[in-house]
């Protein structure tokens, strides 16, 4: 039975990994929560022969001067009246959700967008608004109670780290104010669950008979590429615009022809060469009547 969390904890556990997680941390201890450990996960190596790099979270956590730990259930032996968790991505097992209850910083408006990528899937599924909710942690995926949830608008040409980045400032703020006003007993989620996949790198292929407005959440997720003249063209900044010319995968000017409308390049990158502004590299690659994007 998992147990309920303490309305007012001051002594936490947290548990982490990537960069998203590092302002929640820093938040909770400026205003002046005990920490007593921090659980990450382990070093990763840097190539072959390399040295290790530890995650964002220990990194912040030894400028805090708080322990840090990769094995979960060392959480049952510092006296932690409750655990934080944030982007920790791993599994809490259920005798350690026994002993010290957990709450989870989640980056969607639950029960929308369970899972490991809700920020990412909300821009690709086109949603006005996504948000960020103080949830409690259970067995189930992202399953538990809601303690606080705070809602935002998703800007049309907002990027995956502009959103994220608000959406951690907006999160790290809810969540110290719930822990210091207390948190009270959670909502049960309502609605239609949703899940959020994490990216896999073929959905970051740029299809051009698709519509233009679907082309540019992929571009804004970050990662997008297509192809030209058989070379790989990462696409780093495109914007939606009402014309276009010619067969999808065609340019004229810096606008490419999608299935639906027209995407304007703005920033892309040859394979083997820097980022640049789209115009430099067409005045460069110089495109006849017959190259096309995605060739």
């Amino acid at each position: 039975m998992v147990r309920p969390a303490p309305d007012h904890p001051e002594r936490l556990v947290y548990l982490g990994t990537p960069d998203v997680a590092v302002p929640p941390l820093r938040a909770l201890q400026a205003a002046g929560f005990e920490i007593p450990l921090v659980v990450t996960r382990a070093d990763k190596r840097r190539g072959r022969g390399g040295g290790v790099s530890p995650s964002p979270v220990k990194a912040a956590a030894a400028d805090l001067g708080i322990p840090v730990t990769t094995d979960v259930d060392t959480v049952l032996e510092v006296g932690a009246d409750l655990g934080v968790v944030v982007a920790f991505g791993r599994i809490i097992k259920p005798h350690v959700l026994d002993e010290v209850p957990m709450v989870n910083l989640h980056f969607s408006l639950l029960p929308k967008w369970r899972g490991a990528a809700p920020v990412e899937r909300a821009i690709l599924a086109g949603d006005a608004r996504t948000g960020v909710c103080v949830m409690a942690v259970e067995e189930g995926l992202d399953t538990g109670g809601v303690y606080r949830r705070s809602e935002v608008d998703i800007g049309p040409d907002e990027t995956l780290d502009e959103l994220r980045a608000r959406l951690v400032d907006i999160g790290s703020d809810l969540l110290v104010s719930a822990l210091r006003e207390g948190l009270g007993s959670p909502e049960p989620q309502a609605g239609e669950p949703t899940y959020a996949d994490k990216i896999h790198p073929d959905e970051l292929a740029l299809d051009w008979s698709r519509p233009a407005v679907e082309l540019h959440r992929i571009v804004r997720l970050g990662g997008a590429w297509t192809t030209w003249r058989g070379k790989r063209l990462k696409v780093h900044a495109t914007r939606v615009v009402d014309d276009a010319h010619g067969e999808p995968g065609s340019i004229t000017r810096t606008v490419a022809a999608t299935g639906d409308g027209g995407l304007e390049l703005v920033q892309v990158q040859p394979e083997g060469k820097a980022r640049q502004e789209a115009e430099a590299w067409l005045n460069g690659a110089r495109p006849g009547p017959d190259d096309r994007l995605g060739r």
